[in-house]
C-alpha cells in the first residue's frame, strides 16, 4: 500500500507517495529524451488559446509530451504506480464509478522549472471549450523542493514538492491552483489529465436520445 497525504476528505484531492527510484527514473528520460521543447506560454482571452510569449509572466517551463503508450521502462514503472494512485483514490471517492470511461488518453507532460519559473498564476485545468473532456488532473513531485510546492486557493492549501508525492484532483475552477515558485531551486514535475473517452459519451447522448424519442 502506498504511503497516503492526509487530505480533508471534502477537498476532493488525493495524495499518495511513489518511490523515489521511479520518479529518479522519469527525470533521466527527461534529460535524455529528444521531445524536450523550451515552452514560454500565455493565455489569450481573445482566441480562447495558450499561445509562445517570450514575455510571459503566467508560465515558463521546460517540457516534454509523452505518448501515454511510450514503453521506456522507466515510465512504464511510472504508469504502474500511477495506476495505483488512481484506483486508491477511486475507493475514497466512488462515485467516480459512475462516470463514463476515463483514462491518460492523451499523453502526459514531463515538465522542468529552472530557479525563477513556474506555473506563476491562478488557473484551473478545464478553463476552455478546447479541454471540456477533463476529469482529473494528476502530478508527481520528481523531487523535493521545501520552497516550490503547489497552492490551491479554495481549499487554502499549501503542498509542499515532496518526491515521489502523486496528487489528484478534480479539474474544474473549483481546484483553482497555482505553482509556488522557488528562486533557489529546480523543480521536476510529471502531470496530466484523465480524460473522458469522448465516444463513450456521445455514444450515451444518442442512446438516451432514441429512449427519450419513443
Amino acid at each position: 500500500m502506498l504511503k497516503k497525504f492526509n487530505f480533508d476528505k471534502k477537498d476532493c484531492m488525493g495524495g499518495r507517495y511513489i518511490p523515489g527510484y521511479v520518479c529518479d527514473g522519469v527525470v533521466e528520460f527527461f534529460k535524455e529524451s529528444k521531445k524536450i521543447k523550451g515552452r514560454t506560454s500565455k493565455y489569450n482571452k481573445k482566441k480562447n488559446l495558450w499561445e509562445a510569449d517570450t514575455n510571459s509572466s503566467d508560465k515558463v517551463s521546460t517540457d516534454a509530451n509523452v505518448d501515454f503508450s511510450e514503453i521506456d521502462p522507466r515510465l512504464v514503472i511510472y504508469r504502474h504506480y500511477l495506476q495505483q494512485c488512481l484506483e486508491l483514490y477511486v475507493e475514497e471517492y466512488p462515485e467516480l464509478k459512475r462516470q463514463p470511461s476515463f483514462n491518460v488518453s492523451k499523453g502526459y507532460n514531463i515538465q522542468y522549472y529552472k530557479p525563477g519559473e513556474g506555473y506563476k498564476t491562478w488557473h484551473c485545468e478545464r478553463a476552455n471549450l478546447s479541454n471540456t473532456d477533463r476529469l482529473l488532473v494528476f502530478m508527481t513531485y520528481l523531487n523535493d523542493v521545501p520552497d516550490g510546492g503547489t497552492e490551491f486557493i479554495y481549499q487554502d492549501i499549501k503542498v509542499k514538492a515532496e518526491k515521489g508525492l502523486t496528487l489528484i484532483w478534480p479539474a474544474d475552477w473549483t481546484h483553482t491552483h497555482r505553482g509556488q515558485i522557488s528562486y533557489t531551486q529546480d523543480k521536476y514535475i510529471v502531470t496530466g489529465w484523465y480524460c473522458y473517452f469522448l465516444d463513450d459519451i456521445l455514444k450515451e447522448q444518442f442512446l438516451m436520445k432514441n429512449f427519450i424519442d419513443k
